[in-house]
């Protein structure tokens, strides 16, 4: 036994010693605790001699380690050995050593206050509102592209558009550290980007100089030291339609494994593209059926030019964009084709209402005559007159037609303007076609009873005169009364305005309340007096061997009367005005002049506010 282990045995024999002197009975508390305190301090340093021993042993090195190896040895050298210069130098300059990037405890490891705040920023990111499938596409790619210049610690990397028709390339997005990107289109050349498209494969260059790297990058304004570049095809449907590019300002920054791995960034897009053009195309499809279906809703009524005109230009605006719609009808009372509405959302000048179409001069003219589509894809290539000489269009672009056709009879020409070329597909041709037959059919209905009414004399809501029969008849009265030399008198009746409210069970209250006015005045007019329907809220009344003073005093009796007559409409009574214009036709040569006499009379008995009677002598 050593000298060690025999201190060792004294210690421990020592601690057992006051351990039992703790439990004995009868000893005073204050020494058994003077004796517990002891007991505890010679605890602690044996302890603490044991480790600090132990620290002292383990680093002294194993001698054995090292026990065939001489103390000092001498290394000879071989004078015969070959010797390179690594290094033209006489000091060789140290490589430095970021520990940050090997050293695992070097990560910033402390969590932030803010942390999940920040996170749900990123993670969360909101797409902006009011833009439409592009514009939320756009925001998508330049995510993507953002994530793809990060993971290759890339200077640029950019997306572009590929159109097959015009060869030309045209950049959708990118990320970028350069502020010198071109957004211009590319035309297809010898550049790097041509030969993608041209070889339909990968390209990647290690080393780009700098004398040729404004020939060989083109989508910089200026040279940007790009010196590495890698470019994979993007294809969907079997057809390159896009090139994703990625560029550096270090040499062999990229490599083939970098082609197979933006591969798989290409694969991601052509699946988001596929996402979106399905949704896009369901979004249209609704949108286009659902304009298409207003057309013919059971509560849509077309009494005048203007419903029809409306009810059109609201279907065709989710049918397919444009800058310009005209609307050109065929009028089944004059026999002419006029543009009857048109749209212009542009600042730039473009043909009004009511323009007659040279049918043998003009773009839309030779649409009527054959009843075939006609789609121009630049207007800029050969001057062209789309309705009539006079027109006056300042702006060049895409110009569309699609007749409407219906029983081998036109009645109008639909006409869409964009001022981007090449704007309209053959498709969108195509679908206007088809949907061309529903428009047709509503514009057929509108047009046969127009003509209807025309042709009869009387107006079938009120039974009274319409307004071709109304004319004629005053006409052959102005001339007896002027042969005969007697007064006579026109009066313009007008139901005043009011707020046209709608139930579910007695729908629009204007028909009772026109119909219910009309019998009021046809009772009190007297025999050997017209009696005419002129507008939707207007009649006219012509007195024969009356003056218009006579006229007057009936107008206002017919007016108090009119405001005193209670009306039944939506489920209760309701009192309802007129307005009168009256006018002499005493020195009047013709129905004309008569009648804008009367509309004198009659503007300003409504601008005083209504239920008022004005003559004009």
């Amino acid at each position: 036994m050593d000298r060690i282990q025999k201190k060792r045995i004294a210690i421990f024999s020592l601690i057992f010693i006051f351990t039992i002197f703790l439990v004995i009975p009868g000893i005073d508390l204050f020494v058994k605790i003077t004796v517990a305190i002891f007991q505890l301090i010679l605890v602690g340093f044996v302890v603490f001699l044991r480790e600090n021993f132990k620290f002292e042993s383990e680093s002294i090195p194993d001698q054995t380690m090292y026990a065939d190896i001489p103390p000092n040895p001498t290394i000879e050298p071989d004078m015969d050995e070959s010797f390179e210069i690594i290094s033209q130098h006489k000091a060789v300059e140290p490589k430095t050593f970021d520990i940050t990037k090997h050293v695992q405890g070097a990560r910033q490891t402390l969590k932030p206050p803010d942390l999940k705040e920040r996170f749900d920023e990123i993670a969360n990111e909101v797409i902006p509102e009011n833009i439409d499938q592009g514009g939320q596409f756009s925001f998508v790619l330049e995510k993507i592209l953002s994530v793809i210049k990060e993971a290759y610690d890339a200077n640029t990397a950019i997306f572009f558009w590929y159109d097959r028709k015009k060869e030309k390339l045209s950049i959708e997005s990118f990320a970028s550290n350069s502020n010198e990107i071109d957004k211009r289109k590319f035309d297809l050349e010898d550049d790097i980007l041509s030969k993608i498209v041209q070889k339909a494969e990968p390209e990647l260059l290690s080393e780009i100089t700098s004398v040729a790297e404004i020939d060989v990058i083109r989508y910089y304004r200026s040279n940007q030291g790009i010196k590495s570049f890698v470019g994979v095809p993007l294809f969907y449907g079997k057809a390159l339609i896009a090139i994703l590019a990625v560029d550096s300002k270090m040499s062999d920054a990229f490599g083939i494994e970098t082609i197979y791995s933006l591969g798989r960034f290409v694969r991601v897009i052509t699946m988001m593209i596929s996402l979106f053009e399905e949704k896009h195309s369901e979004k249209i499809a609704q949108q286009r059926l659902n304009s298409l279906l207003q057309i013919v809703t059971p509560d849509r009524k077309y009494d005048t030019d203007e419903d029809i005109s409306m009810s059109i230009k609201n279907a065709v605006s989710s049918l397919i964009p444009f800058d310009v719609f005209t609307f050109i009808y065929f009028d089944p009372v004059s026999q002419k084709f006029k543009t009857e509405y048109v749209e212009n959302k542009t600042s730039l000048k473009y043909v009004g209402k009511s323009l007659e179409i040279d049918l043998d001069l003009s773009v839309t003219g030779k649409s009527i005559k054959t009843g075939m589509p006609i789609k121009i894809d630049d207007t800029s290539a050969n001057p062209l007159t789309r309705f009539a000489k006079v027109e006056d269009i300042t702006f060049d672009g895409s110009f569309l037609t699609i007749p409407i056709v219906f029983n081998g009879q036109n009645y109008g020409v639909l006409c869409f303007e964009s001022l981007k070329k090449h704007a309209y597909s053959n498709s969108d041709v195509q679908f206007l076609k088809n949907a061309i037959l529903l428009i047709g059919f509503i514009v057929y209905s509108y047009s046969t009873q127009k003509l209807y009414k025309n042709l009869m004399a009387i107006d079938v809501e009120t039974r009274l005169l319409n307004d071709v029969t109304f004319r004629d008849r005053l006409e052959l009265d102005l001339l007896r009364a002027s042969q005969l030399k007697l007064h006579s008198a026109l009066a313009l009746i007008k139901i005043d305005d009011f707020l046209e409210q709608e139930s579910l069970f007695d729908g629009n209250p204007f028909p009772t309340v026109l119909k219910t006015i009309a019998e009021v005045i046809a009772n009190e007019v007297e025999p050997g007096s017209i009696i005419g329907r002129l507008d939707e809220r207007v009649f006219g009344v012509y007195f024969f061997n009356t003056s218009s003073k006579d006229v007057a005093l009936w107008a206002d009796k017919i007016r108090v009367k009119v405001a005193r007559k209670p009306i039944d409409v939506i489920s209760k009574q309701t009192t309802y005005t007129i307005s009168i214009g009256v006018a002499s036709a005493q020195g009047v040569g013709d129905v004309d002049e008569l009648l804008h006499n009367a509309e004198l009379a009659l503007k300003k008995a409504v601008e005083k506010g209504g239920n008022i009677v004005r003559n004009i002598n």
